[in-house]
């Protein structure tokens, strides 16, 4: 018998929540290929799909608290990790023997493209999940200090987060393949930067939301 009552569905935030999040678990990975120049600094554009990760995850521990958000990280390696097997299935299945020559320079581009992405992806599973936990952990853990500024426990679990997540993912990926201090220190920075600006106003715009799709809106 299904047990359909309200205190055992899933929250709407909860569930608007995780739909957004596993989708740029799997986005970031794929937008980490291209290095671009994000006011001066040079970066990884998967910066912009895990900089959400870190809102979204902040947010479902201020509304649903720590335990939560930590199955939410945890959850998130399963489209993770499930995504970078089905692009390795995708890569060695052949192409049509028919297939134009403009599809067939298009294909090589991608090959090339997504065959250096599971380096990438295997970086971003160690990244996320050590930089994903220890921003739940550091956001949970400063509520004590600074009661409800969800802004000032945004800050400071974001630089810290963030700064030990460029740390891992930037070796891991692209050591050995290209100098990687300028785009370490240029990732950092940015990281730093968009945690100090957008990252706190961003958390608190979620979890507006997030208590407007439950229907508190105390």
């Amino acid at each position: 018998m299904t047990d359909n009552s309200p205190a055992s569905r899933i929250p709407r935030s909860l569930f608007a929540f995780s739909v957004f999040y596993g989708g740029m678990v799997c986005l970031a990975g794929i937008l980490a290929n291209k290095q671009v120049a994000f006011f001066g600094l040079e970066v990884e554009a998967g910066i912009f799909a895990f900089i959400l990760l870190v809102m979204l995850s902040s947010a479902v521990a201020e509304l649903h608290g720590r335990a939560v958000a930590n199955r939410l990280v945890a959850f998130g390696f399963a489209p993770l990790i499930f995504s970078i097997f089905l692009t390795l299935f995708v890569l060695i299945l052949p192409a049509p023997a028919n297939m134009p020559a403009e599809q067939a320079a298009r294909l090589d581009a991608f090959n090339i493209m997504m065959w250096a992405t599971p380096r990438i992806w295997a970086a971003g599973i160690l990244a996320y999940g050590v930089g994903q936990f220890l921003n739940v952990y550091i956001f949970s853990k400063l509520t004590a200090a600074t009661g409800k500024f969800v802004a000032v426990r945004g800050v400071i679990a974001g630089v810290l987060s963030q700064i030990v997540d460029t740390l891992i993912f930037i070796t891991v990926s692209f050591y050995g393949v290209f100098p990687i201090t300028d785009l370490l220190l240029g990732q950092m920075l940015a990281k730093v930067v968009l945690a100090v600006i957008i990252v706190p106003l961003m958390i608190v715009i979620f979890v507006k939301l997030g208590r407007w799709l439950d229907g508190d809106t105390a």
